[in-house]
């Protein structure tokens, strides 16, 4: 049994592809230079948006939430940390947010999207795909429920806004202007006079408002705007003085995404639109840790929020590059982003047949009882028995193979005439008379002829010292009992090649019963389960049945190849009995011609 795992395991063709589990990949194309989307500014670490559909992906041959999905780097062995926004295997649409670590501009940057592994978990990590620099990001795609921060940093919003399902990217916040959502102040929001903020988000105008509010926040000393005026974006900023604007440029158009960004460094503030420098404001951001509000302000009555949408806002503490909000604008557009970004053609994998049936393997031992495991071990047992029998008796019969070859050589040179050697002299009869060296010593004491050569020597031996210098040859009586003595000690050498071959009969024997039982009993519990839950249905019954006929494979698995293994060690050990039959009949001519007795 565990033979037959080891080969399925080793039997898998190993390919230049990331892991063997997963049978598609393509590969996808990062394009900045003037090929793709040209950017000149530093990106550094950013996250990238991959919006995958019909045309660029296969979500038949993925799992129907994407959770076999993987994102490789270029060196095709490093995973990339990423999470789902949305997965619709339905309508062939999902948005994956991949971490991309230090892109350079003007450089075309490649990695690979892998799928198509049914047993693969769900790995994609939200918080991890962020830097600790990003302290907020709302995708609002929570269905009517309070935005919830993709980051580390759990700044969840307070309350609940109106959803878009169809919106720029995924799900998307709908304001009336009226109802403003709260961001709760904290930590990681707390802003210093001068310090360095990132923020940006899409927005789409329902209608033109003048100073319509999209995000801001203030307490007594400060305050903090970003809105647009009649379709004309600004930031504002107050000091404790009358608050200053950023000036004007072209209106946006109603009912159209654009992308807004916000960013903060020392005593100036710049705002971009579509990632490219919209204006800029000659002030610092002020020192707030108030609470902060999407689409209005803190006074309710006002009611100058956006009237439109939002999506995709996010926050960071540091002052980004200019390259990272323009690569955001561009990658995450509907136009943008097939240009920045092209997939190849999907390279497929064909699992062997080997690996699949491994598979299945592993899939039905997870529905196998208990009861069906001990029958497991013990089947296992019995097989790593048998084995070291097999192969401890494999490597026994060739060394007395070798040392017969060896014998039956010296022998033929002395078995003419058994009298040159002096059976009173031990060394005499060891070296066949000086014929046989050290070496050939070494082997022949290995063979089981050596053995019953030494026997019937050792009794002419014992008969010539007892006739006291009268030595007259052997008689009928004595021939019989030394022949006697040669059949015991063959006896004795057939105990020998016959030990532990129980072992293997046992394996032939128990083995499959071991199994029908594992898988009766397996049976039993099936459908009694059955019986108790009143699921009678295919998908409920299959499993268990499956799993308790793997102890009947294991029964198998066990006597099929001890039963082989028996009757190849079994026939050379018949073999090995004939030969030492025939030396014991000739031994026993050849001392009965040569020692003949002169006593009628």
């Amino acid at each position: 049994m565990v033979g037959l795992l080891f080969g399925m395991v080793c039997g898998t063709n190993a390919q230049a592809w990331w892991k063997e589990e997963w049978t598609a990949r393509r590969k996808i194309t990062l394009d900045t230079s003037d090929k793709g989307v040209a950017i000149t500014d530093p990106m550094g670490t950013t996250q990238v948006l991959v919006r995958l559909h019909d045309g660029n992906f296969q979500f038949a041959g993925s799992k129907e939430d994407g959770s076999d999905i993987r994102f490789i780097a270029a060196d095709d062995k490093t995973p990339l940390t990423f999470h789902i926004e949305r997965y619709d295997s339905l309508l062939s649409v999902a948005f994956v947010w991949v971490k991309m670590p230090n892109l350079n501009p003007g450089q075309v940057a490649t990695f690979w999207i892998y799928y198509g592994n049914p047993n693969a978990p769900r790995v994609d990590d939200p918080k991890n795909t962020y830097d600790a620099d990003t302290v907020l990001v709302y995708h609002f795609s929570e269905q009517n429920q309070p935005a919830s921060d993709s980051t580390s940093q759990g700044n969840n919003a307070k309350n609940a806004g109106k959803s878009a399902d169809a919106s720029f990217i995924g799900g998307g916040l709908v304001s009336d202007g009226k109802s403003p959502i709260t961001i709760p102040a904290s930590p990681s929001l707390e802003w210093t006079a001068g310090g360095e903020l990132t923020w940006s988000a899409w927005v789409k105008l329902s209608a033109l408002q003048p100073n319509a509010v999209i995000f801001s926040r203030r307490d007594a000393k400060g305050s903090f705007v970003i809105g647009a005026d009649n379709g004309v974006p600004f930031v504002e900023v107050g000091n404790g003085g009358a608050p200053q604007r950023s000036s004007g440029g072209a209106p946006v158009p109603i009912n159209s995404w654009v992308h807004l960004a916000v960013l903060a460094q020392g005593p100036k503030i710049t705002l971009y639109l579509n990632g490219d420098s919209y204006a800029t404001l000659n002030a610092g951001l002020p020192a707030l840790n108030s609470d902060a509000f999407l689409c209005g302000t803190d006074d309710a009555a006002a009611k100058n929020g956006l009237n439109g949408e939002l999506d995709e806002l996010e926050i960071s503490k540091v002052a980004r590059p200019a390259g990272y909000i323009k690569l955001a604008a561009v990658s995450q557009s509907a136009d943008g982003g097939p240009k920045m970004l092209q997939f190849t053609a999907d390279e497929v994998q064909q699992a062997s047949p080997v690996a699949e049936q491994f598979s299945l393997f592993l899939g039905i031992a997870k529905s196998l009882t208990f009861d069906g495991w001990i029958v497991i071990a013990l089947c296992s047992l019995l097989a790593v028995v048998g084995w070291a029998v097999t192969i401890n008796k494999f490597i026994y019969l060739n060394r007395i193979e070798k040392g017969t070859s060896v014998f039956e050589k010296q022998w033929r040179q002395i078995s003419g005439d058994l009298t040159i050697l002096d059976h009173g002299d031990a060394d005499n009869v060891k070296s066949f008379g000086g014929v046989a060296d050290a070496k050939a010593q070494k082997f022949m004491r290995m063979s089981p002829l050596y053995h019953i050569y030494h026997l019937g020597s050792e009794e002419i031996h014992n008969r010539i010292v007892r006739s006291n210098g009268n030595f007259r040859g052997l008689t009928g009586r004595s021939i019989q009992a030394i022949r006697t003595s040669l059949d015991g000690g063959l006896t004795r050498e057939i105990h020998a090649l016959h030990s532990n071959l129980i072992f293997l009969t046992i394996g032939i024997a128990g083995g499959p019963y071991l199994g029908l039982l594992g898988t009766v009993i397996g049976v039993m519990i099936t459908f009694a389960t059955i019986a108790k839950t009143g699921q009678v249905e295919v998908n409920s019954i299959a499993p268990g049945i499956a799993g308790a006929l793997l102890a009947t494979v294991a029964g198998l698995a066990v006597a099929i190849p001890a039963l082989f293994a028996y009757s190849y060690l079994n026939s050379r050990i018949k073999d090995s009995i004939s030969v030492m039959q025939m030396f014991i009949d000739e031994f026993v001519t050849k001392m009965a011609e040569l020692y003949p007795s002169d006593i009628e």
